[in-house]
């Protein structure tokens, strides 16, 4: 017999709230039909990115670009080790990293021209210098909408959530928006806001509240043929899609991993949120962004790395070991990056400013070559030395990894059509 739903169920049919109204705000809207489209962009040698991001501008000298032959107050305070590699030397915490050398490409020439936090920040997440006419879209976002979802899993996630406005949609669709975990992984009793199912609700009679929902928008579909209900319509589906497929729960769900592999990575926020990453990459989840850390050390630049330097170094070798372990670094393309590097010279205050004329960024897996520099700084750090890196050839590179033509037009609102990155070109010396 057929399903009728009573007058009760219909009052419930607001239960859109109970999965979460912030799930299908995520799926959402406010966009024309025309983006719904069939993603024909086809995958790359990375089939997911990590993105690791360290807010503050993050020391070059102190991590990937040490100047052991520097004068004092150019090498500053702390030394340097071997690494796998010969020739390639790391920060003298990094012990881990520098085991997994052999499988990275550290870029040392790194540059562009913003020494604001904001500006150096957009230019990172976007691949594009700031502009005041447009808002541009993050490379997670504009990937959302290149491939949309895999396996019911969000294409974009930011752990533990969105770290700024550079990492949205821009003049993109909101329906691109990353979806944010909402808590940090590290803690005590971490879930994910939304992918249970609120009390008194069980899998029968969530099934049966999508029953309605479904009779719901069918009845105005009939009576209304506008874009946006389709829209909605879609938006919806996909958050039903992520609470009832119990893989896509499963992969939020860090206590299932083993011990000794979370402890391999650090039970700390590093550490969990790199583990996390491995996750939904592992999953299906296309692009995922993450933060560690606060690394705008203008004082005891000494003391502050080695606050939070070690805690990286572990969580970051064991993300590349256990990636590779599982044959997922050959499709799975990790970067590090900051906003800018700090200055040459150490400060009065025993730290170091804000400097964006060279700093250092790292790739690995996705089809970059590892065990490699490219490009160099000069010997105090100040510049670069040789093969510039600049942020459109380096967003470029990426996304030429992913499979995405970086000079394909996108379309703006009035119609304007803007190329992914403007002027960048793919650096073929980074490439496997």
């Amino acid at each position: 017999m057929a399903y009728r739903p009573s007058r009760r169920d219909f009052l419930h049919v607001g239960f859109a709230g109970g999965i979460g109204i912030s799930l299908a705000d995520f799926f959402r809207m406010e966009k024309a039909q025309a983006d719904l489209k069939n993603y024909e962009t086809k995958e790359g040698t990375a089939k997911s990115v990590i993105f690791i991001y360290l807010p503050g501008g993050c020391a070059h000298q102190e991590t990937w670009d040490p100047k052991p032959f520097a004068p004092v107050e150019y090498r500053g305070p702390m030394n340097s080790i071997k690494t796998n590699v010969d020739g390639i030397l790391v920060n003298e915490l990094m012990t881990n990293t520098a085991q997994v050398a052999d499988k990275l490409a550290i870029c040392r020439s790194m540059t562009h021209g913003e020494a604001a936090h904001e500006r150096g920040t957009h230019n990172m997440f976007t691949g594009y210098r700031p502009s005041p006419a447009l808002q541009f879209p993050s490379m997670g976002s504009v990937v959302s909408h290149e491939f949309g979802p895999r396996e019911n899993l969000p294409p974009y996630v930011c752990i533990p959530s969105q770290p700024n406005e550079f990492a949205g949609t821009g003049y993109l669709s909101s329906s691109f928006a990353p979806f944010s975990l909402g808590s940090d992984p590290a803690n005590a009793g971490f879930t994910v806001k939304d992918l249970k199912l609120p009390g008194g609700v069980d899998d029968s009679r969530f099934t049966r509240r999508r029953r309605i929902l479904d009779a719901v928008n069918d009845h105005f579909a009939a009576k209304e043929k506008a874009d946006s209900l389709q829209a909605v319509d879609t938006f919806y589906q996909r958050a039903y899609s992520l609470v009832s497929s119990e893989k896509a729960r499963d992969a939020f769900n860090i206590d299932k991993e083993d011990a000794k592999l979370r402890d391999a990575y650090g039970r700390n926020a590093a550490g969990q949120r790199m583990l996390m990453a491995r996750r939904l990459v592992e999953a299906g989840t296309r692009f995922v962004t993450l933060t560690y850390g606060g690394w705008d050390m203008h004082d005891n630049i000494n003391g502050s790395m080695r606050g939070q330097l070690p805690a990286f170094d572990q969580a970051f070798a064991a993300l590349i070991r256990d990636l590779d372990g599982r044959g997922l670094l050959k499709s799975t393309l990790v970067a590090v990056a900051s906003e800018f590097g700090r200055t040459p010279k150490i400060n009065a205050t025993a730290g170091r400013d804000h400097w964006p004329k060279v700093f250092s960024v790292v790739l690995a897996g996705g089809g970059i070559k590892g065990g490699i520099t490219y490009g160099t700084s000069n010997s105090t750090a100040s510049e670069p030395e040789d093969d510039a890196l600049n942020v459109e050839d380096w967003a470029t590179t990426i996304y030429s990894c992913m499979g995405i033509v970086a000079d394909k037009e996108l379309m703006a609102p009035g119609d304007r059509p803007i190329e992914i990155v403007d002027g960048g070109k793919v650096r073929k010396e980074l490439l496997a």
